[in-house]
């Protein structure tokens, strides 16, 4: 019988370009066992797929042996939550561990738990990278100094103080070679340094080690925000929660709250879990969590999500999730899935420097050694030339510019309930121009609201008492919304006595000396004849899309009342904003062609009707094969087959109910107009990408030209690549602070 494979994650700190991600998945290929890894510079972890027998401390070794520290997080045979989302895991099962990297301590794993590793999350100076840069930049300074007292010395000084610096970097440079990574930018340093110093230019060789360290300490900086980002978004939830049992309150830790345990909410407090209201009243503040700048009234029976502000009164919470399954932790999760897949252009990247680094070696040499051959030029100078073009030749600007814009969006996209599964989602999001949308519970809340009361023989306030009166005990959605309008207009209800359903017409009950029948206007004009004007009045309210229950009081006709499921709120505001940004709208609802032709209406785009699931995913294939790019927006349930066959299949949830399996994407809150938002990010990204390329290649070739032209030497063509990588990545960073469109 084959062995089982087994996934662990591995916390792996001081990676911050895709280089370092090329010589730790090279190096840990090379342990026995070892399947497939997969490596994240934004998330910091790697995943690696081997046997059961695989030692985990070789692998350990091994990164380690490439100038990184790596720890596992998880023993993965069990599906884990990721640790910075839920802030606790299964004790059996899940353990991180703490390495004492100092020399022969490396060979036992210590089952520490809950701690980090390294020093990655603490300040930038405490990292070693930090430390060695500090150390090598006070010898190049102490060198200034020397040379002044001893300039005969001048070669020795600069190359010892340079050499400080370099020992690491050729260490790093050799352990990559031989772990399968021979064309690592620290190769590149070391021939250039080493070469420099060859040829008399041991002050620049030492310049150019310190700027090439300064350069990594800023771009491990960089990387950082884009961690601290989704770090901060699971920092939202509150560590302690305060638990009501057996008529007392005990604060335990977040992480431990089961489902159905009782929490209690102090105003200011965080919520400490997702969960649905069963006691009082108040506004809560989603924008941690939503993006919603307004705090939303919430009462008994509303969910609640865990990192929302309870802004007023005492709430108690029955909770619905447990800490790693939680909205928050779920986008957390997803996001940091998101970050390790590949998008197209990141593929297309990371091939095309696997030549590119070796190409410019060649070219370097060739440079270095043709014009003294062929020509009888100045050894030296050509080969200072060289060496020049081989430092502008690491490709870390170019292989970190897709990889870092798209892990920025996903942040902001996340922060704003944007969920999208990876580079190549979010690639092809901003070329979407068609958009078809679902009606029910996409475009329309999903449950029917009162919008019209119509008195005739009694007062409209009155009709609702009556109604709701009959409604009281009924989980109906149509009874639910007579019930809700009476408690927002403040009627006090009494519940009707002989309560009764007529099969399929209505409900019957007395209040008082009152005989009550609600019922569907044909069951109404069965027992007593309708006033023509109210007839004419249903009709009017058929034709918007609207169901109309009809009171009796005795032997008169009341009134009656028109329900909907309305549209949402920003419906409207969203599919204008899709028109702006280029993208046609087609509504897609198997609800009858008259409803549906209202609410099309009243929103401003072209209705089909009375669709089966298969319907839906037929129009979807006959709208690609016009040329469109099509994204399909539904509840991800029904919906299924008609996001299977989009380009990009969004599902419309609202926090714990989204089906994100059938889609592409989830528009988590859902808002209409963040579909929209959806591609804007997406073009927004892409045109990130393009100038990050852009700036990474021209400054480049700029510099190739002049160094080749004797313009400029050693110190600009490190600039010319660690200045890029850290204007690239410094350019994603921006999409961090991405707003989106509002209403």
């Amino acid at each position: 019988m084959a062995d089982p494979v087994i996934d662990t994650k591995f916390r792996v700190d001081g990676m911050d370009c895709a280089a370092c991600a090329q010589k730790i998945d090279a190096a840990t290929r090379r342990v026995s066992g070892v399947s497939d890894v997969e490596v994240s510079v934004t998330a910091g972890v790697m995943k690696v797929t081997h046997a059961a027998q695989t030692d985990l401390d070789e692998i350990v070794r091994r990164v380690d042996s490439v100038g990184y520290r790596a720890a596992p997080l998880a023993k993965a045979e069990v599906p884990a939550a990721t640790p910075s989302a839920s802030g606790g895991h299964d004790h059996d099962h899940d353990h991180d561990h703490d390495h004492d990297h100092g020399g022969d301590q490396r060979d036992k794993l210590e089952g520490l738990h809950g701690h980090d590793h390294g020093r990655a999350d603490g300040p930038w100076w405490m990292a070693r990278k930090a430390q060695l840069t500090l150390l090598c930049g006070a010898a190049i300074a102490a060198a200034f100094v020397l040379v002044r007292f001893f300039p005969d010395y001048h070669q020795w000084i600069f190359t010892a103080a340079m050499l400080v610096g370099l020992i690491p970097i050729a260490r790093r440079a050799f352990m990559g070679a031989i772990n399968g990574a021979p064309f690592t930018i620290e190769t590149l340093m070391t021939v250039a340094a080493v070469g420099a110093v060859f040829i008399g230019a041991s002050e620049e060789a030492a310049v150019v080690v310190i700027l090439f360290l300064v350069g990594e300490l800023l771009e491990g900086i960089a990387t950082g925000r884009a961690r601290a980002s989704i770090k901060a978004l699971a920092d939202l939830v509150p560590k302690m929660a305060l638990v009501e049992a057996n008529g007392a309150t005990t604060e335990v830790p977040a992480e431990r709250l089961r489902v159905n345990s009782i929490i209690l909410v102090r105003p200011g407090d965080r919520i400490a879990a997702d969960g649905v209201i069963v006691g009082g009243e108040s506004a809560v503040d989603e924008a941690p969590v939503t993006g919603e700048s307004m705090p939303k009234r919430k009462a008994e029976g509303d969910e609640v999500y865990a990192g929302t502000i309870n802004a007023e009164g005492t709430l108690r919470v029955r909770v619905t999730a447990a800490a790693a399954d939680n909205t928050i932790a779920r986008i957390v999760k997803l996001v940091e899935e998101a970050q390790e897949s590949k998008a197209p252009t990141e593929r297309f990247i990371e091939r095309f420097s696997r030549y590119y680094t070796p190409g410019v070696m060649i070219v370097a040499a060739l440079i270095a050694i043709v014009p003294p051959l062929v020509a009888g030029q100045s050894w030296s100078e050509w080969v200072y030339k060289g060496l020049a073009v081989l430092l502008i030749g690491c490709p870390c600007a170019l292989v970190i510019s897709t990889p870092a814009a798209i892990a920025a969006a996903l942040s902001a996209g996340a922060r704003r309930g944007l969920l999208m599964k990876g580079g190549a989602v979010l690639e092809s999001l901003g070329k979407v121009d068609q958009v078809a949308l679902d009606k029910t519970g996409t475009l329309t809340e999903g449950r029917p609201k009162v919008t019209d009361v119509i008195g005739v023989t009694r007062s409209e306030d009155d009709v609702l008492r009556l109604a709701a009166a009959l409604e009281i005990g009924s989980s109906h959605p149509l009874a639910t919304a007579i019930l809700a309008k009476a408690a927002e207009k403040g009627i006090a209800i009494e519940a009707a006595l002989a309560g009764g359903a007529v099969g399929g017409k209505g409900v019957t009950g007395r209040v008082g000396e009152d005989q009550l029948f609600l019922g569907s206007p044909r069951a109404a004009a069965e027992k007593f004849k309708l006033p023509a004007e109210l007839e004419a009045r249903i009709v009017a309210l058929n034709d918007e899309g609207k169901t109309v229950s009809v009171l009796l009081v005795n032997r008169d006709v009341a009134g009656a009342i028109a329900m909907r499921d309305e549209p949402r709120d920003d419906a409207r505001a969203g599919i204008a904003a899709l028109k702006r940004i280029g993208a046609e709208v087609v509504m897609l609802t198997g609800d009858n062609r008259r409803t549906a032709s209202a609410i099309a209406a009243e929103l401003g785009l072209e209705p089909r009707a009375e669709l089966l699931p298969e319907d839906k995913q037929k129009i979807v294939g006959e709208l690609r094969q016009q040329g469109k790019v099509v994204a399909k927006v539904g509840d991800g349930i029904n919906d299924a087959p008609a996001l299977a066959a989009a380009d990009v299949g969004i599902a419309m949830g609202g926090g714990t109910d989204v089906a994100l399996e059938t889609a592409d994407a989830a528009v988590l809150h859902g808002r209409v107009i963040d579909i929209a938002n959806m591609i804007v990010l997406s073009r927004a990204t892409t045109s990130n990408i393009w100038q990050n390329i852009a700036l990474s290649l021209g400054l480049k070739g700029f510099f190739l030209v002049t160094t080749v032209m004797g313009v400029t030497g050693l110190w600009p063509a490190i600039l010319a690549d660690t200045g890029a990588t850290v204007l690239v990545t410094a350019n994603a960073m921006r999409l961090l602070a991405w707003r989106g469109i509002e209403r």
